[in-house]
């Protein structure tokens, strides 16, 4: 893997060095982890600050997926990050639907994060919050009924009062984000923080991360864009209604591995101190 953005100073030992370790090995988990740490007050130290990431992948051609699935566009980097993203979360915040197509089931433990974890105060795991507004999700597969974190659905207070009492009694935390039946994404990260969740990752789908980025509280876009043309009628990994005013990211940095970039935008504006 090798970095491409920010470049290390140039003419140095150490900066030969470090680039050509970098291109010709694998990085280990502990530098990817350093690579992608959130920022240090988005934790018990940060006055209940929530930071937002999403981490997404895409085609060469603007695809979310393939066949429903984003699998075939990953790559085994891809993957990679995927798990150090998730191992340095409290919660993965998933749509419905992606979790129906997905197969989605608990996030794990890892040995190889247990000591960071618990130096940053967190739990063996993150937390998985699932955003629905029917809650017609299926409380007997593991995702629900074999947690190592209990699970949570998001939803608002407009959601069937059955479906609701079926996910509390198979041992769901039901979280209400709105008065609706819909979830306000502008109120996702703030009731997640509420319960100490600050570090926060958001897996998709489009439609949900395009909620969230439309209201503005997406905070860093972490973008694995594939070698691979998938062509079809896949959605972009952002999928909602058009902004009045483009929102604006800035490249904070920028890897490449066997031709898949893996870039990290964070949204102007948002100190990262």
């Amino acid at each position: 893997m090798r970095r491409l953005f920010p470049a290390d100073t140039p003419g140095t030992a150490e900066s030969a060095a470090r680039d050509e370790e970098r291109s010709n090995t694998e990085w280990s988990l502990d530098a990817l982890a350093d690579a992608y740490a959130y920022p240090d007050w988005a934790g018990p130290s940060g006055g209940g600050r929530s930071y937002l990431r999403a981490n997404m992948v895409s085609s060469l051609d603007g695809a979310a997926h393939h066949g429903g699935r984003s699998q075939p566009l990953s790559s085994a980097a891809d993957m990679r990050i995927f798990g150090v993203l998730r191992a340095l979360a409290d919660v993965v915040v998933v749509g419905a639907e992606t979790v129906r197509q997905e197969g989605y089931r608990p996030a794990r433990r890892r040995e190889a994060f247990a000591a960071r974890r618990d130096a940053a105060g967190q739990g063996p795991a993150p937390a998985v919050a699932v955003v629905s507004a029917s809650l017609a999700l299926d409380f007997s597969l593991p995702l629900f009924a074999e947690p190592l974190v209990p699970t949570l659905v998001l939803t608002g207070a407009g959601a069937p009062e059955e479906r609701m009492r079926a996910a509390r009694e198979a041992g769901v935390e039901v979280v209400v984000a709105g008065d609706s039946a819909l979830v306000d994404p502008a109120l996702v990260p703030g009731a997640l923080a509420e319960r100490g969740l600050t570090r926060q990752l958001t897996e998709g789908g489009p439609t949900l991360l395009g909620r969230l980025t439309a209201a503005g509280v997406l905070d860093e876009l972490c973008l694995a864009v594939s070698p691979r043309v998938a062509l079809g009628s896949a959605a972009r990994v952002m999928n909602g209604p058009v902004l009045d005013t483009p929102a604006d990211f800035r490249l904070h940095s920028l890897l490449e591995e066997d031709g898949f970039l893996f870039s990290r935008y964070r949204k102007i504006g948002k100190s990262a101190e």
